[in-house]
């Protein structure tokens, strides 16, 4: 290559390397039929703009092969003529087609960014929507990480589509095709014996594509797990373990061993990179070093123009890399089509709940819950997710796969009328609950609000209708004014002093420097669990349903906080109607009325004395926990001590005495803590 010459409008070094390392894993790859369709379709609302940037694209590209044939004139017209002033008219004329080259690079990325970005925000806009419209089970079941990546990862390769993969196939086509014929117009000798050196770069660069392949995806491989390692370590509740257990050390070195490895691979792709570049350099050096020698003979003995000999060499150095780049046109093609086919993926996913067309709002007033024979099993993977989106692609042991799990259940909640569902771990209580806001649809039998069928009801009225407080109640890492605000965005600042007074929270909020400002931080666990409930439930009384569900919505409370979280929500529920699973005695007897659930069956029904009377699996589970020494409670901080047993904390790990306590965590936040911005 001659000094001052480019390696043309095709790739550089790094962008070989990336299409060469990517080769192997995509021409495998398996799209599904109609996708490339839909992707044009998808390009619909930007074609008038996609139509200008091919024109200036080619535009571009003749101007490119313009400029050696000028060259080819100034020497043998102009020069060799001595007509200073066709020099000076063609030498001005590089200058406004550089001049004319500048403006249409500017247009071309101008237009270019237009349609990417535009892409961009349409498939990131459906499916974020889309997602959004999954199913519970869908989250339960997908890996978070996987979904992200389709988001930024795949939607940025379909971009590619129509900006990278497109103006690099067309320039580069256009290119080759002008200066092939340039050349074979100004001495077609020249021109094959050029082409027969390009195996010299073809070869090897096939050979390092091969090699890059395989460490790219071990580079790949390796960044996902230090990142799946820090996401996880990084967390409070992960930070907290790897303190508790001493691990350290061990964590330290495991993460060294995996960022040395990526540093080695790192290393060697960049030689190999390195040694594209050379092939590419050293293919187009002899290929000129060919044709200034036979050029330059046949120059000297005069059977070719210097001017031409000049123009060949210089359409040389536009010649390799768009040809290079045109050989594997098909993993550019494939990659854009994969990535377009992975988003189309999630967004040929139905929503499992979904409103029916003609549906009606959930008539007014108080509201009457009814069970009718309900049967339900949890959706399989294939009806919800993706085996894609999954950290492992096999069937697992959930009981998602393992058959119904609620059998006939029958009952009716009167409007105003609290029943509580007590019963082991697993018997369905939580099931049960979930239910009734329509985070899943029942397998057979129906659940009614006030007469209408939830599956026939509007998801909108339906989610005003219906209040829910969970066992892990979730903050967003934002304000504790924000998170409020999620219930209800109208609220003004005295409506969410009244809800949080309501909740009994009112006074540790106003004691922080930033109050209603304050930040909670990642999952708020800048609160004490017991905090975080009681801003949850603040969070319920500000939408004021007139259904709530509270599923152990104190469980996380000590003895003083959940006398004053009942209180509130004594106040709260009032008139209201309302299902409530528990393990305390002191909340399932406030109770009108007590299902206990087992096996997925209402095994009992009736009050907190009608049960005991009858001496069977509530009376049981009331003895046992009576039984349980009173320090079981006390040690974890309070909860499930005297006066407060906690019925069924044996059978059911899950909400017992492990999780009590969590107010004296160390993540508790109070006025002598700063909180961070």
């Amino acid at each position: 290559m001659p000094p001052g010459g480019t390696m043309g409008r095709g790739m550089g070094a790094g962008s070989f390397a990336r299409q060469f390392r990517r080769e192997e894993s995509i021409r495998d790859q398996r799209v599904t039929p109609g996708t490339f369709r839909r992707m044009l379709g998808f390009a619909g609302p930007y074609r008038r703009l996609l139509a200008v940037f091919l024109v200036l694209i080619v535009v571009d590209a003749v101007i490119g092969v313009a400029n050696p044939l000028i060259l080819r004139a100034i020497i043998d017209d102009g020069i060799l003529h001595h007509r200073p002033g066709l020099v000076v008219d063609l030498a001005l004329l590089v200058a406004a087609l550089a001049i004319a080259n500048a403006v249409l690079s500017v247009g071309e990325r101008y237009v270019s960014a237009r349609v990417g970005e535009g892409l961009i925000y349409d498939l990131r806009s459906r499916v974020f929507a889309h997602v959004q419209r999954m199913p519970l089970a869908f989250f339960t079941r997908t890996q978070t990480g996987a979904l992200v990546s389709r988001l930024n990862n795949d939607v940025l390769g379909a971009q590619q589509a129509f900006t990278g993969t497109l103006s690099s196939v067309v320039s580069n086509a256009v290119t080759v095709s002008l200066v092939l014929a340039a050349m074979l117009v100004l001495s077609w000798q020249l021109t094959l014996a050029a082409l027969v050196i390009l195996p010299v770069f073809l070869f090897p660069a096939r050979f390092v594509g091969r090699k890059l392949a395989t460490i790219t995806r071990e580079s790949y491989n390796l960044n996902a797990q230090m990142s799946t390692t820090m996401t996880e370590r990084f967390q409070v509740s992960g930070a907290l373990l790897v303190k508790l257990f001493g691990r350290l050390g061990d964590e330290e070195r495991t993460f060294s061993t995996r960022a040395a490895r990526v540093r080695d691979i790192g290393v060697t792709q960049a030689m190999y990179g390195r040694y594209l570049m050379v092939a590419l350099v050293l293919t187009a050096s002899l290929a000129t070093a060919l044709v200034y020698g036979w050029g330059g003979v046949l120059a000297a003995r005069g059977t070719l123009a210097v001017g031409t000999l000049v123009a060949l060499a210089a359409y040389l150095t536009q010649l390799y890399s768009p040809l290079a780049s045109l050989s594997n046109v098909q993993v550019d093609v494939m990659t854009a089509l994969v990535s377009f086919d992975r988003v189309f993926e999630v967004l040929d996913l139905p929503p499992a709940i979904a409103e029916r067309p003609g549906a009606s709002p959930v008539p007014p007033g108080k509201v009457r819950i009814e069970f009718r024979h309900v049967d339900f099993a949890y959706p399989t993977a294939a009806e919800v997710s993706l085996a894609s989106l999954e950290s492992v692609a096999l069937p697992t042991p959930e009981r998602a796969e393992a058959g119904p799990v609620l059998h006939d259940i029958t009952f009716t909640v009167e409007p105003g009328e609290m029943v509580a569902l007590v019963g082991p771990s697993g018997a369905g209580k939580t099931t049960i609950s979930q239910l009734i806001p329509r985070l899943y649809d029942v397998s057979a039998g129906s659940v009614r609000l006030n007469g209408l069928d939830v599956r026939d009801a509007t998801l909108a009225s339906l989610t005003a209708t219906v209040g829910v407080v969970t066992q892990d109640a979730h903050l967003f890492h934002e304000t504790i004014r924000q998170n409020l605000l999620f219930a209800r965005p109208e609220a003004d600042e005295p409506t969410l002093r009244a809800a949080l007074a309501g909740a009994r929270i009112l006074d540790l909020v106003d004691s922080l420097p930033d109050g209603l400002d304050t930040v909670v931080g990642d999952r708020g666990y800048r609160l004490s669990g017991g905090e975080r409930q009681r801003m949850a439930i603040a969070r319920l009384l500000l939408k004021a349903p007139p259904v709530m569900v509270l599923d152990e919505a104190t469980a996380h409370l000590d003895s003083e906080s959940e006398r004053a979280v009942q209180e509130a929500l004594d106040s709260a529920l009032a008139g209201r109607t309302s299902v409530v699973i528990a393990h305390r005695l002191s909340t399932v007897r406030r109770a009108n009325r007590i299902l206990v659930i087992d096996g997925g069956r209402i095994v009992e029904e009736g009050t907190h004395e009608e049960l005991v009377a009858e001496n069977g699996l509530y009376a049981e589970l009331s003895r046992i926990q009576l039984s349980v020494p009173e320090q079981a409670g006390e040690e974890e901080g309070g909860e499930g001590g005297a006066g407060s047993p906690v019925l069924g904390a044996v059978e059911d790990g899950a909400g017992g005495p492990e999780q009590a306590g969590e107010d004296d965590g160390p993540a508790h936040l109070d006025a002598t803590e700063a909180p961070v911005g």
